[in-house]
């Protein structure tokens, strides 16, 4: 391994130096031609004439990403499968576990697979997911398939209303305040510190959860949100781990450990609940809207277990979500500076020096917009997308067996040169000046058609709003420390985290 450059904070931390990224594309003139099997490689057209979906051999599965060429030391990262699209052409099959997974992608796929009413792709995995990780999400709206997910989809989306979450604004800008007041006194007795964005990000992101969930604090619910982080890391050892049926029933430690996590979740969440049942019946947070229509229709009833699995799935998908955009776009600012003097020269002449962004002026900040849009286009908080096959089907010139799961590389279509041209893999916030769109398949983060993100709203008022105020007050440059490896977990993050050097404007 190569020593990661020494933080001032803390000791040197080692970092496993990957082989280098295979080349993608065609070569460069001069170069030797590609080796069989190796993207960029002559395609094996013989294997297509035969009618056969082209699949990998047998050796395992890497992983590799698509990464702007200007981030520094681009790493190999953990994800689920490398984008075989490159060296297959698309389609392409690879066997996950028993189950032959077929890779598609491609806009006009993608909208009809996303968008189709008729329950031919069936939302998720279902029976497929490692029943030793389903103790994260629990039975909340993520995993929920079928007529549950419907009526759990319901209850839930009158509360991410855009009217709704401008209600919260206040709210957010008084959580984000008090993070930057922290900013502030670093900033008095030195000219430049250092934060670890995704560790400030994630508090400031949890603080706010807890606020729109129950209206408390984060200190109320810190707690959940620690056990939540162990009982993630647990989830992420289970995914990597070949399963065996029937393995769950072994009493091994990490099982034991799993269960008392999950319990102590949940009866955390139990008392929370009592303890502000009162109070949030007629608030306007997530709990409240739960459990006053459960109170008052019969047809949008939610039991208490199914309350605190929608809990348990807000927590853990809103904090990451949300924490993660305004990590990679603090990041990409960081290192594309001309478009952090364009965003603060917004934000000063929207907003001004001292008032803080409104709903209204929110609206008005169309280059912020622009940052996070190209953000998520970058750094989408999952990479991918599955359904299964609920019947037979032809696609194309392909015999699809009901059973097959269907997977979507949203990365891969974000990072495709044929949509977003030959600079594809450079971060160029101007594709989406004017309020410019895309094929709606092309472009989706949080996905499109009845599955979508029911949150994507108030992630973007809340990164919006947090990082116009962050701008209005700080510059901030990448650190000396920070080493660019993203990795997928549950979603895409920085392994080493993302240090940057901040200093008060």
């Amino acid at each position: 391994g190569r020593p990661r450059r020494a933080s001032p904070r803390g000791p040197t931390r080692r970092a496993r130096v990957p082989a280098p990224l295979p080349r993608v594309g065609p070569a460069p003139p001069g170069a030797p031609p590609a080796p069989a099997g190796h993207p960029g490689a002559p395609a094996q057209p013989a294997l297509r004439q035969r009618g056969r979906v082209p699949r990998p051999d047998r050796r395992p599965f890497r992983a590799t990403r698509l990464l702007p060429p200007r981030l520094r030391r681009p790493r190999r990262a953990g994800m689920v499968a490398e984008y075989g699209a490159l060296q297959y052409g698309r389609p392409f099959v690879f066997w996950f576990g028993p189950r032959p997974r077929l890779v598609v992608s491609g806009p006009e796929v993608a909208k009809a697979v996303l968008t189709d009413s008729t329950g031919t792709f069936r939302k998720g995995s279902g029976s497929n997911v490692n029943p030793l990780s389903r103790q994260l999400l629990g039975e909340g709206l993520v995993a929920l398939t079928g007529e549950k997910w419907a009526h759990h989809r319901r209850v839930i989306s009158p509360a991410f209303n855009m009217e709704r979450i401008k209600g919260w604004i206040p709210e957010i800008s008084a959580i984000t305040s008090s993070m930057l007041d922290k900013w502030e006194v670093q900033g008095e007795t030195r000219a430049e510190f250092e934060i670890d964005s995704p560790e400030e990000f994630h508090t400031l992101s949890a603080d706010v959860i807890f606020c729109i969930a129950f209206g408390s604090s984060y200190e109320e619910g810190k707690r959940i949100f620690q056990l939540q982080d162990e009982q993630v890391q647990l989830a992420l050892l289970a995914m990597r781990t070949f399963y065996f049926p029937g393995f769950r029933f072994v009493p091994t430690k990490k099982k034991q450990r799993r269960h008392s996590l999950n319990k102590e979740i949940r009866n955390s969440l139990r008392r929370l609940i009592e303890i502000n049942r009162k109070k949030c019946e007629d608030s306007k947070n997530l709990l409240g809207l739960m459990l006053s229509a459960s109170k008052t229709d019969k047809e949008f009833k939610m039991g208490i277990e199914e309350i605190i699995d929608e809990c348990k799935t807000f927590y853990f998908a809103g904090k990451e979500t949300t924490a993660n955009l305004l990590t990679w776009a603090t990041l990409l600012l960081a290192l594309y500076k001309e478009w952090q003097h364009k965003a603060r020269a917004e934000v000063l002449q929207v907003c001004g020096k001292n008032k803080h962004p409104n709903a209204e002026t929110l609206s008005s900040l169309k280059i912020v917009n622009m940052v996070l849009k190209e953000t998520l286009r970058l750094y989408p908080p999952a990479l991918f997308v599955n359904r299964t096959f609920t019947r037979d089907v032809k696609l194309g010139k392909l015999d699809i067996p009901a059973g097959t799961q269907l997977n979507m590389p949203i990365i891969e279509m974000h990072h495709d040169v044929n949509i977003w041209g030959a600079n594809a893999e450079e971060f160029d916030p101007s594709r989406f000046a004017d309020g410019k769109s895309y094929h709606l398949g092309a472009y989706f983060p949080f996905g499109i058609g009845p599955a979508i993100c029911v949150g994507q709203n108030r992630t973007m008022v809340e990164a919006k709003l947090a990082l116009a105020m962050v701008l209005r007050g700080f510059a901030f440059d990448v650190s000396p420390s920070y080493v660019h490896a993203p990795m997928m977990a549950m979603t895409l993050q920085p392994q080493y985290g993302a240090q940057v050097l901040v200093h008060k404007i």
